[in-house]
Formats: C-alpha cells, structure tokens, sequence
C-alpha cells in the first residue's frame, strides 16, 4: 500500500495499523492480466506526481523507518544503556569527556551542513535528559549546546538566506530551548572552568584535563559572541565581540593539536553515548539518507574558519556607504562561507530597514553621482520635485535590500535570484528616466545644474553590475561548455563591447559629474571670500582606479574572445552536433534574463550573429589574425592592471594576462598549427578568466 509524504503522519499511521487487512494479491494479479505490455492504469487521484512522492511501507528501500528492522544490532534509549551499565551519568574519565565534546561539535557542525537535527545531535543520548547528568562538566556542555542550537537556529531563522539544501529547520519534538537563562548557564560554564584551573594548578592531571578546560571556555565565549551578534543595539559591541573571537580562535588552535585525546570510536567515529538509529522512527516516511558525521578534526577546523568569518562581518558595523556595504557583502559572498556566517552578515547590518534604507540611498546617489536635485536649493524648493525624487528613492528600497539579502544565499541559489532581480531593476529604470526628465526641465528653467540622467545612469550602474554577476556565476557553478566561452566573452557585445563597455561609460559620466559639482563649489567659495587663496592641487578622480579595472576586465574578455574565435578557425575546439544542439537555443536560453531590459539594449541570436561574423571584415582573416588581436588584449589589460595599485587579484589577473599573451603569441607564431587537440582552461587562479594552456 502506498501513501504520499504529505499523507504519512503519526496520526494517519496509527488508523492505518488499526485498520482489518485483507490479502489481495492474487486478485491484484488477476486484474493485472486485462493490461497490456506498456500500459499503465491511470486514477484522477493518484496520477504522476502523487508517484513520485509516494512511499511503498514497509520496503527497505524505500521507507526509511525499516533500518531499524535491519540488522541484529537495536536501537537503545539512555534509560535503557544506562540500566544494563554501558554509559553512566558521572565519574566520566577526561579522554571520555574530549570525545563526547568533540563527537558533538562534529554533530553540529553536520547539522549545519544540511543534515536534520535527529541525525546529528540528537544523536547524543546524553542531550535527551541533561538535567539527569550528575557530573557538572559534562551537564553543563550538554545545557550549552541546547542554548548554541537555539540562537543558531534563531539566526538562520531571522536571516532567511537559507534553502532546503542549506538547513533542516524541523526540531522533531526537541525542545531547544531549555529552562535556564543566559547569565545562569555562562555562570555554570564559568564555575566549571575556575573548577578545571584549579585541578590544573595543583597538577592533579596532565595534558587531557587542559584539553577539557580550553573546549569548555570555546564553547562559552562562541555563545557569548553569538548572543552579542544577536543585540539589537550593537554600536558598542565590535571590540567584545572581537575579543571573544580571537580567544576563540586560541582555544581552537589548542583543540586541533589535542583531538586525538578522546576517546575515539568505531564506524561513522561514534563513541558510547551516541546512537545513529535512536531517532529513525522520529523522521518522516522518506527514502532513507545516509548521515555521515563530520570527522572531528575537520568538524574543529570548520569552527576555525567560521570564527574567522565572524571576525571578517563585524567590520560591517564601521561602513556606512551603500556602495561598499554591497561590495563587503558581495566579496563575503565570493568566499562562500557557511550559513551562519551568511546569516550572522545580514544580521550585523541594519540598513536593510526600510526607513534607514531610503536615506541610505539617499547619500549612496548624492556620493555617486551629486544629482542637483539632491543638492540644488532651486530644485529642493520645489515640492513636486521632492515628492518624486522621495517616492523614487522609496520605490528603491525593496530591489536594494533583496540585492543585500540575496548575497546571503548560497552561491548557485544566487545565480537564480539575479536573473529574478533584475526585473526589479527593469522598473526602477523606467522610473528613473521619467523622474530624471521631470528633473531636467525643472534645472534648465532654473540656475542649477542640468540634471542629465543622473538617477538612470546610478541605476544603470547597479544594473549592469547585477548582469555581469549573472554571467560570472555561470563560469563559477561550471554551466558552461567550451564551445560556449566566445559567445559568453563576447558576451560578444556583453562582456567585451557590452557590459563592461557601459559599465566605464556609466563610471565616467558619474566621475564628470563629480568633478564639475567640484569645480563649482570651489568656485562659489572664491566669490564669497575676498582674499585670494592659495591653488590647491587637484584631487584624484574619484572613480579612476574603477574605470581602468574595468578597463582591463574589458580587455581580458576580448582576449578571450579573439583566442577563441581562433581555436574555432583552427577545429581545436569540439563542437556539438547540429542535429543534437542548437546555438540559437542555448544563447537565448544564457541571455534569457536580460530580454525585459530598457538599458542596455538585449542583442538578439541574429545580429549577434550578424556582428560576429567573419564575412563582415574587410579583409579575408585566419587565425592568426585572431591571436595576433587577442595578444594586443591581453597586452593592454596588462598595462592597465599594472596602473592599479597591487592586491591578490590584481596580483592573479596579472599573471593570467601575461600567460595568456604568451600562448597567443605562439600559436600567432604557428605553434602547434596542424594539432586539433583542444585547449585547456584553467580556472584555479581566476574563478572567471582561465589561464589557456596548449596540450
């Protein structure tokens, strides 16, 4: 008999058991007789979909609750181990008490990993009845962990960056929030570390009694530093947060030197006091998922990274420009970190309130660009004109803070959310062109500025950024095949002469801007003071090192471009079948998102074909003519990343380029000219521009 998932719980388990059953197999068979080979019997109640999320009871392999029917070996409660004297409650030795620790750590840390609570931590039978445990260290680890799963749980929860694949939120009749209070359970931890100093100062003990007393203090302060991260008020707490990550930090380094201490344990690294199956009932009627806890020395250095992380996000607390809060988080991003480190960010940062969100928009366009209808007297006076420009900056709220929160979510989740975002962004630009013409013909009739696009071109910016993401993450999450690099590069009129050719442009208009309200506030301050000053040298432009960065991107991507547009003349790369795969098909189905946008204009599959054909040249061109043109890209990247002030990527993008500009001036030189072995494309430097390697 056959029941959907939805339909499979206890209640409707126990009526089903309590049901008369009746064999009716062999009628079952006889039906089976009327149909022929192929066909399937069909009821408007159970069609396709009520099978494929249906659950045959009682198989195996299929329903998950049959493990525990399997095998010799049973599943014993901790009233049950403790009667026949296999765990205890007190008088635990110190090598038990480092494993029990470090096995549940790793629990955790499973859990966090996507796995459900029932198989991860609950399966430490010691946290089914903590108040029941007689010795004070461990019945105050145990007490701790229920007040770490519950804020972790509370962060994931507030946050909402997590998918099905991230988190299992299901606490399956645990109750994660014991009867003791934060102050009450650090003042347990606290009297049972001043416990273990004492042992340790009197040398009562050696090495596995210093092991217990760092993994108590990590354990307090990780809570300690959560429960900080969790305050609403939070102008003060950067500098005890950081204090209590960084002797974290220490009593982890002294963890991973001692794990080999406790006890250790058979299969899956379980000790006594942890049983797989204890749980299995407990989980819905599914097909059964093999749990495999994380080894504890790789469970410790998972903590390690995430206290680094945390370290990393409380910086968040001294930004206050949008532009480089949405660069923080999108560089956090990049690293993909864990889910409470995503989590804890989008806590950290309070801009996304609505309210707080508006004005930070607010100084992020006048930073940006200086609209004068931000700082022109003229143009504030008039009331229409402010109701616009605040209505706009409120319509802008919503995609800004779905920008913010969508860089919380898992890198290929992401992806997704881009393509929904810019959507978003296709209104926000038919708005900002309306109230920037609006604007305009108010400045022209006044003695401010001419406000030339000034919200369009913020607009556009953020857009353009958005598309280059999309693109991006696509080489990142290996969607891609080779033979669809030169039309992603080209991005043909995309990344090459599209996108990242806007995205200076939208930069350089921003940057004049800037420069001209400049020139005419020191102008204005001149006439108003009688005395001559001296001349000031002039600032830098403000956005100059972002236009030649881009630049060089620009430049990578016609390097690349070219260098496959020659692999394609030569046969060195693998085409699919026409009769198999369709061009058209898969570049519509890349560029999909991008066909609502006003600005920049989609390229459709014809005149992206039109452009990039060899035929449109003037003269007759091989390959040759393509590397020698994709050495000169490569060549001008170079120079310009060499104008920029020197980090890792730079550092990276630099020895690409130069690599790259190497291997195409050999193959301009008629290195391996007759091999039609395909290149390779190194992407361990650069998530997004390989290095080319000839094989």
């Amino acid at each position: 008999m056959e029941y959907s998932d939805s339909e499979c719980n206890g209640e409707t388990l126990d009526k089903i058991l309590m049901c008369k059953w009746f064999e009716i197999t062999s009628e079952f068979q006889g039906a089976v007789t009327d149909l022929d080979m192929g066909e399937l019997l069909h009821d408007n109640l159970f069609g396709l979909f009520e099978a494929m999320s249906a659950i045959e009871m009682m198989d195996p392999k299929m329903d998950a609750g049959m493990i525990c029917n399997r095998g010799a070996r049973k599943a014993k409660t901790l009233s049950q181990t403790l009667e026949e004297g296999i765990l205890k409650l007190d008088d635990f030795k110190y090598d038990e008490m480092i494993g029990i620790i470090d096995t549940t750590l790793a629990c955790i840390v499973s859990w966090l990993e996507g796995h459900s609570l029932a198989q991860t931590v609950f399966t430490n039978l010691y946290l089914h009845k903590p108040y029941s445990i007689e010795d004070r260290t461990v019945k105050a680890f145990c007490l701790i962990v229920y007040k770490l799963l519950e804020i972790i749980k509370d962060f994931v929860h507030k946050a909402m960056v997590y998918e099905e694949e991230d988190f299992q939120p299901m606490q399956y009749g645990y109750h994660l929030n014991p009867d003791i209070s934060e102050q009450r359970i650090i003042g347990m931890l606290r009297e049972v570390e001043e416990e273990l100093h004492r042992k340790i100062r009197s040398k009562q003990s050696g090495i596995e009694i210093q092991a217990v007393h760092v993994r108590i203090k990590f354990v307090r302060v990780f809570y300690q530093a959560l429960t900080l991260m969790r305050r609403e008020d939070q102008a003060s707490i950067t500098t005890d947060c950081q204090r209590l990550l960084t002797t974290a930090s220490d009593m982890l380094s002294i963890m991973k030197d001692t794990v080999d201490l406790g006890i250790q344990g058979g299969e899956n690294e379980l000790i006594p006091g942890f049983e797989p199956l204890i749980n299995q009932r407990l989980l819905p009627p599914t097909f059964p998922r093999y749990t495999k806890i994380k080894p504890r020395a790789e469970a410790l250095v998972y903590f390690s990274d995430m206290v680094d992380r945390f370290k990393t996000i409380t910086k968040i607390l001294s930004i206050t420009s949008l532009h480089q809060v949405l660069d923080f988080f999108i560089e956090f991003s990049k690293s993909s970190p864990c889910l409470l480190s995503r989590s804890a960010l989008q806590l950290l940062y309070q801009g996304t309130n609505p309210c707080a969100l508006r004005d930070i928009l607010k100084e992020a366009v006048k930073t940006f660009i200086c609209p004068p209808a931000l700082v022109s007297k003229s143009i504030l006076s008039n009331q229409q004109a402010k109701k616009y420009v605040e209505s706009f900056l409120t319509h802008c709220t919503r995609p800004f803070a779905s920008f913010l929160q969508l860089c919380g979510h898992n890198r290929a989740r992401q992806r997704d959310k881009l393509a929904h975002l810019l959507e978003e962004f296709t209104n926000l630009q038919d708005e900002a062109e309306r109230v920037d013409a609006y604007l305009h013909n108010i400045s022209v009739n006044s003695t401010s500025r001419p406000h030339l696009a000034c919200f369009g071109t913020w607009i556009l910016y953020h857009t353009l950024k958005i598309m280059i993401m999309y693109l991006l993450a696509g080489f990142e999450l290996e969607l891609y095949s080779r033979h669809e690099y030169y039309y992603i590069y080209w991005n043909c009129r995309y990344l090459y002469e599209f996108l990242y050719g806007w995205l200076v442009s939208a930069l350089s208009r921003a940057d004049s801007f800037l420069v001209e309200n400049e020139l005419i506030n020191e102008l204005q301050k001149s006439k108003n003071t009688s005395k001559k000053k001296p001349k000031h040298k002039r600032k830098p432009r403000p956005y100059n090192r972002d236009i030649v960065y881009y630049q060089a991107l620009q430049n990578m991507c016609g390097g690349y471009y070219k260098a496959l547009m020659g692999f394609r003349l030569d046969g060195k790369l693998t085409m699919p079948h026409p009769q198999f795969d369709s061009e058209q098909v898969r570049y519509e189905h890349r560029f999909a998102p991008f066909q609502n946008l006003l600005t920049p204009p989609p390229v459709q599959y014809s005149e992206f074909r039109e452009m990039t054909s060899v035929e449109r040249l003037q003269q007759p061109v091989d390959s040759i003519y393509f590397y020698i043109t994709g050495c000169k890209h490569f060549h001008q990247a170079r120079q310009l990343l060499e104008n920029i002030q020197s980090d890792s990527e730079i550092s990276d993008l630099l020895k690409i380029a130069k690599t790259n500009f190497i291997v195409l001036k050999l193959l301009a030189g008629g290195h391996k000219k007759d091999s039609v072995t395909p290149p390779e494309f190194d992407f361990s430097v650069n998530k997004y521009f390989p290095i080319v390697k000839l094989t």
